[in-house]
């Protein structure tokens, strides 16, 4: 199928072919008939990928602030490197969809197959989109009306959250394509509207559904509402332009009366004045997309709806209300001046964005289109011997990490489940072939060995799978996030009749030139060790604290220390015991202090902190051992204490990643035993689910 894309580094537009996305639990797969251009958000996305490297910092200085505080912690390559990783990254351009169901996934009962249907999925031949976000279409209402109810959902929310009452005079600053959805939202609400904007084209359109009209050129806007309401101000403003002057605002609170309400749908500046909204009491609001449940997980990923008698109006359910509007006719959309254009000539938008007199641009699509699983690209990937690669997964750790230094031609294949992702990595790193279905990696004999970087909940099933297809499998940790798996996986690698292969996972830090270093000076006497981690905050709604799908941050990053712990000491873990800041949740906690008992008779303790400040290194080690210390700081600088020929060793920071990839590629090679003993990596993923343990039960956990 093909896709539009943008590149946010250099601000390129492309459409380009990837393999269809697969069809996920949850999800509704959907071949797309037609996607309207949002006009604000996708030129805001495109100026902005347009813009040199000291615009892009202007446009975003909060950005600046992370930037400096990244620069301090790990120095300046690595924090350039992370800046440019993002801009280099691609994203999708639309969320205005119709189509037909093609497929449905596990647990969607509410659609079938040739369902026409609205979704926020973007420019692409076929779409993958959770089923909350998803509405079937009515009989009476055509492909070309109902493409416009996500933007008019936008409106919808905004003017909810406005709560207009009928006779009320509301003031709608901008007249675009949200803006005009807007005013003919207010209008069949029974309210008087005023649009306000520059372009009298703009303002022709809407003086055609009986909207007073005013262009801001022509004098002073607030004079004018004032002149129109007998000097009571505006009850409501409702703001859809998108600019960075922080004279609408301003406006907007000169042009409502006392006690009036303003809300915030497009994109302007927020200098405020405290005095505009004092004098009058004004209630100002931002609203936020289509409507509840929009960036909230559960509701969008896992489908879980929010009860109609606590929250009436979802995002789902503003979709449905003004699909209803539209088959009643009450809402017309056909008076918004739009042009349709074939989704090849994706590039007449994107040159002249600002140009067109159109408000609206629609695309449409053929109603055959090429259904591929994978893309063949052209490399220079060729069998030779074993070390043959399949990577599943494309997300950041395979892009940031893996990809950059794993660049030759023994990548055969790239699964991701989107299509694009992986598809876009492939055509960077010059690998073979990029598909949407990981199957066709366990099924091609060639690739000995299966790289697994997903989401954790995928780890232990994904290894077992690849174990059982005689496949050597690498798992960036964690191995498994619940006991369960973590005895399956055990039961199949031990079993020669279910596996053939190894398992490696990506505990990096232990092939670090600096952990080598302290492993050669310590030697095996006994020693305490001591780490800090100052891992920083992640947001709230982060799949990484879903207990099930990220297992949270002791499991799912955590590990790593727990492993340090032990291949420093040269002994595995017999025993835990932890605890954690007041009011955290045992199962996702990220303020933690761990003691760990080792066999030999070693101890250690970790302390795992996210409530530290960004500027302060990440990582701090600290080993005691026959009068002697070593400090290793931010895996940048190795300071020892009472070695005779020691004293210290400072390198580019260095967490052992390529050492890990070298050593793992020649063994596949050559053969011989894992990089990292079985044993090992089961009693580390064991004594890091003990700590969870720990916390629920209090005191130590014997392994």
């Amino acid at each position: 199928m093909r896709q539009i894309i943008q590149n946010l580094g250099n601000g390129k537009t492309s459409l380009v072919h990837v393999p269809d996305p697969a069809i996920q639990p949850g999800h509704v797969l959907i071949q797309t008939r037609k996607s309207l251009v949002s006009a604000g958000t996708e030129r805001m996305l495109v100026e902005f990928g347009k813009a040199n490297f000291v615009k892009k910092a202007l446009l975003q200085p909060e950005r600046v602030g992370m930037l400096i505080d990244k620069i301090r912690a790990d120095g300046w390559w690595p924090a350039i490197k992370g800046v440019r990783n993002k801009l280099d990254t691609p994203i999708a351009l639309g969320y205005c969809n119709v189509g037909m169901v093609m497929a449905v996934g596990a647990d969607v009962t509410q659609f079938r197959i040739g369902d026409r249907v609205v979704s926020n999925g973007p420019h692409a031949e076929v779409v993958s989109v959770p089923k909350n976000l998803v509405a079937k279409i009515p009989d009476n209402v055509s492909d070309d009306e109902a493409v416009f109810t996500v933007p008019a959902a936008i409106a919808l929310h905004g003017i909810r959250l406005m709560n207009p009452a009928l006779g009320e005079t509301v003031v709608v600053l901008g007249m675009g394509l949200i803006g005009l959805l807007a005013a003919e939202v207010l209008r069949i609400s029974g309210c008087r509207v005023i649009g306000i904007d520059l372009d009298d084209r703009r303002l022709e359109i809407a003086a055609t559904k009986n909207i007073i009209t005013y262009n801001a050129n022509s004098g002073a806007v607030d004079r004018f509402v004032y002149a129109m309401t007998e000097g009571l101000g505006a009850d409501a403003v409702v703001i859809t332009a998108s600019s960075k002057s922080n004279d609408i605002i301003s406006q907007a609170f000169n042009m409502a009366r006392r006690r009036g309400r303003v809300v915030l749908i497009g994109d302007v500046g927020l200098n405020m004045a405290r005095a505009d909204l004092h004098e009058k009491e004004l209630t100002f609001q931002v609203s936020c997309s289509y409507g509840a449940g929009r960036y909230d997980r559960s509701y969008e990923e896992k489908g879980i709806d929010y009860p109609i008698a606590q929250v009436r109006w979802t995002a789902n359910r503003n979709f449905k209300a003004i699909l209803q509007q539209l088959s009643t006719h009450a809402l017309d959309v056909k008076h918004i001046a739009t042009r349709y254009l074939p989704l090849e000539d994706f590039g007449e938008v994107y040159r002249n964005m600002s140009k067109t007199t159109a408000v609206a641009t629609i695309f449409t699509y053929p109603n055959q289109i090429e259904h591929i699983r994978n893309v063949v690209h052209q490399s220079g990937y060729t069998k030779a011997g074993k070390g043959v690669i399949g990577i599943i997964g494309a997300g950041n750790f395979t892009k940031n990490t893996v990809l950059p230094i794993l660049k030759n031609n023994r990548i055969k294949y790239i699964a991701s489940a989107s299509g694009l992702s992986g598809t876009l990595l492939a055509t960077k790193y010059n690998i073979a072939i990029s598909t949407s279905d990981y199957q066709d990696i366990l099924a091609d004999s060639e690739v000995d060995l299966v790289m697994i970087t997903t989401r954790h909940d995928l780890h232990a099933s994904l290894a077992m799978e690849a174990l059982k297809r005689g496949k050597h499998v690498f798992v960036e940790k964690p191995l498994a996030i619940h006991e369960s798996e973590l005895t399956e996986l055990v039961t199949t690698c031990t079993d020669s009749r279910l596996t053939q292969g190894s398992i490696t996972v990506g505990f990096n830090r232990r092939f670090s030139p600096f952990a080598q270093k302290m492993k050669a000076l310590l030697g095996d006497h006994l020693m305490h060790v001591t780490i800090s981690i100052n891992a920083g905050l992640v947001p709230a709604d982060s799949w990484l604290l879903d207990r099930h799908v990220g297992g949270g941050r002791i499991l799912g990053e955590g590990c790593h220390f727990v492993d340090l712990a032990c291949y420093l000491t040269g002994s595995k873990i017999s025993s835990v015991c932890a605890s954690a800041m007041e009011n955290e949740s045992n199962d996702t906690a990220e303020n933690v202090s761990m003691l760990l008992h080792c066999e030999n008779g070693s101890s250690a303790a970790i302390h795992y902190f996210s409530n530290g400040h960004k500027a302060y290194a990440k990582e701090r080690v600290e080993v005691c051992s026959l009068g002697r210390t070593l400090i290793l700081d931010n895996f940048q600088t190795l300071t020892g204490y009472g070695f005779r020929n020691f004293s210290s060793l400072r390198l580019s920071q260095d967490k052992g990643h390529k050492a890990l990839f070298g050593q793992l590629l020649e063994r596949m090679k050559t053969g011989g035993a894992p990089i990292i003993p079985f044993d090992e990596l089961v009693n580390s993923t064991r004594a890091t689910l003990a700590v969870l343990e720990s916390l629920k039960l209090g005191g130590w956990i014997k392994l």
